[in-house]
């Protein structure tokens, strides 16, 4: 810990938590909001809880080393993980003291029992505004796949809704996307994007129609559907239609990881049946190569948190 006041800051900071349904493309929203604050010079604390994605999420947003970025693993960080989130928050204050903050949940979690972390104390005495945001992919509503369960209660608790991937849909689709979303989310703010490219002040400019909801609900005990995670080994030198094949079989809702393909290395991003390969920003760990990790749901009955 370093040796800076832990004083609160009189007007408090800005919070946001960033969740979706596998695959909606939350990473890289989190990566344009940490390249835009690096353009102006503000310190972005970031706490990831990715279920099974062995550091790939942290590779991605090149934060290796860094005291700004941290991991949470083992759970569920709407529930399981709730006490280490608010001690996350804490720390990253006390050693970083960034100007904004967010919480990128894993895209199976719900993201307003996860928001209500910034409501307690000590959290809650230098956090000013904090607003959950919920990134949806486009063409999974179009094609009207897993719309129930855990995708209906993460857009219905959103303060804002951001509809990623409105490329891959035709505009008359696109109007009947946002009804539908219209209806699972009465009167929640919904915003198009492309490649998750929304602009920083969205989020952190202080707009008086995006105060965190309060749900009595979200105080109750919520139901999570089981998930599963699957690590596929692919060596080095594979094509990358054989890649995709095999990949495909897994069924997997989400696939993703780093792979040597004969054409060279790319990033392997998969939601349903959509697999793409594609040449990374970044360069990853050796450790991260060949592993691609799948998810999908898990015939385990359903548990209460």
């Amino acid at each position: 810990m370093n040796n800076q006041s832990t004083t609160p800051p009189s007007t408090g900071i800005p919070a946001l938590v960033i969740s979706g349904f596998l695959g909606a493309g939350k990473t890289t929203l989190v990566q344009h909001l940490l390249k835009d604050a690096q353009r102006q010079g503000l310190r972005l604390a970031v706490v990831s809880n990715e279920f099974g994605a062995l550091g790939i999420d942290q590779a991605l947003l090149g934060t290796q080393g860094s005291n700004s970025y941290v991991e949470l693993e083992g759970g569920c960080v709407c529930c399981k993980l709730s006490d280490e989130l608010v001690n996350t928050l804490q720390q990253l204050w006390e050693d970083v003291r960034p100007d904004r903050i967010l919480v990128e949940t894993s895209g199976v979690a719900l993201p307003f029992d996860t928001l209500i972390n910034f409501w307690r104390e000590p959290v809650s005495d230098w956090v000013n505004e904090s607003i959950a945001v919920v990134v949806v992919n486009a063409e999974q509503v179009a094609e009207g796949r897993d719309l129930e369960g855990t995708f209906e209660q993460q857009v219905s608790s959103a303060d804002l809704l951001i509809l990623n991937k409105i490329d891959l849909i035709s505009a008359d689709t696109i109007e009947e996307v946002e009804k539908q979303l219209a209806i699972m989310a009465p009167g929640t703010p919904i915003i198009g994007a492309t490649n998750a490219s929304v602009a920083a002040e969205v989020f952190f400019t202080p707009d008086p129609q995006l105060k965190a909801k309060r749900h009595p609900k979200a105080h109750e005990p919520h139901t999570h559907e089981m998930f599963e995670s699957e690590e596929i080994n692919i060596p080095s030198g594979v094509d990358p239609d054989t890649i995709i094949q095999q990949v495909q079989s897994h069924q997997a809702l989400r696939a993703k990881g780093f792979v040597h393909t004969s054409q060279g290395l790319r990033l392997l991003q998969g939601v349903g049946s959509r697999i793409d390969l594609i040449e990374p920003a970044v360069i990853p760990p050796d450790e991260l190569l060949g592993r691609i990790v799948v998810i999908r749901r898990s015939k385990k009955p359903d548990t209460t948190h």
